[in-house]
């Protein structure tokens, strides 16, 4: 028979099973410290006329429509948050995505050649330290639309760290590997498919994910200049406005995305880059 003791102790032992996992501290502690954060924010928020809104404020503030209906569309600017991300995330597809083509492209021309390196790295060392916002006066003179120049925005932004992993990913392929490639007397294009390229994926995954990350930071802030539909305009429109609890709420759709952006960006290099055996 088992006795009081030992039945307590196994109970106690199945529940510290539950909340001492690993998995479970992943979901318990996060929460545990929004609501912490959450209840120093509405204590510091409340009294007559705070600076800020509380949580409780900004959600009464923007249930309806922001929160529960995000898909109205009233015509111009006048729409819900999820046709202002879209927008958003229409410009950084694009922009990305073209920063993903001809950085890749330009790491691996200048990474596989001294001379192009050697002439070229200085020059983009300094381009690349330029605030992502000091190009779009050029880019609005040069392209006389706001979209495009926000994208071009986009595009400078995101192809620094691409195209600088990209290179040392091509410079640091084992010297085994060519030694091999010579050997074998491969082509170029057999070297570059079964040498360089999966040699570089991982190095160019490093170089997407802060792309990406660069990318949602520098749409935000160029959306507030160049206005339009795109959740940067709604931030600086409600400001304008005074508007803070919309500008709170904004903020926090703003945080979910870039979060989920790094994830899938992560998530596909997890099945692009090859797995080290544990």
């Amino acid at each position: 028979m088992i006795s009081r003791t030992q039945k307590t102790s196994t109970s106690s032992n199945f529940f510290n099973s539950i909340f001492y996992s690993q998995n479970t501290r992943k979901i318990i502690a996060p929460l545990i410290a929004l609501f912490v954060l959450l209840a120093i924010w509405q204590i510091l928020s409340s009294g007559e006329n705070p600076n800020l809104p509380s949580p409780t404020t900004v959600i009464k503030e923007t249930w309806d429509p922001y929160i529960i209906n995000p898909f109205f569309h009233n015509g111009g600017t006048d729409v819900g948050l999820f046709w202002q991300l879209l927008a958003s995330l229409k410009r950084v597809a694009i922009g990305f995505s073209l920063a993903t083509v001809v950085g890749i492209a330009l790491g691996i021309l200048i990474g596989a050649n001294r001379v192009i390196y050697s002439a070229l790295d200085p020059i983009f060392q300094v381009l690349r330290t330029i605030p992502p916002l000091a190009w779009l006066p050029i880019s609005l003179a040069a392209l006389r639309q706001a979209d495009p120049s926000a994208i071009f925005v986009i595009f400078i932004t995101a192809i620094w760290p691409i195209i600088i992993n990209t290179t040392v990913g091509v410079q640091q392929i084992p010297q085994d590997y060519n030694n091999v490639s010579r050997v074998l007397k491969l082509s170029k294009i057999e070297y570059f498919f079964n040498i360089l390229f999966p040699s570089t994926v991982p190095y160019i995954f490093t170089g997407l994910k802060i792309g990406i990350g660069l990318s949602w930071l520098a749409i935000i802030a160029a959306e507030m200049l160049v206005g339009g539909v795109g959740i940067g305009f709604f931030i600086w429109d409600a400001y304008n406005s005074s508007e803070m609890s919309q500008i709170i709420i904004a903020l926090f759709y703003v945080g979910i995305i870039g979060l989920l952006l790094d994830r899938v960006v992560g998530f596909i290099g997890t099945l692009v880059v090859p797995q080290e055996p544990k």
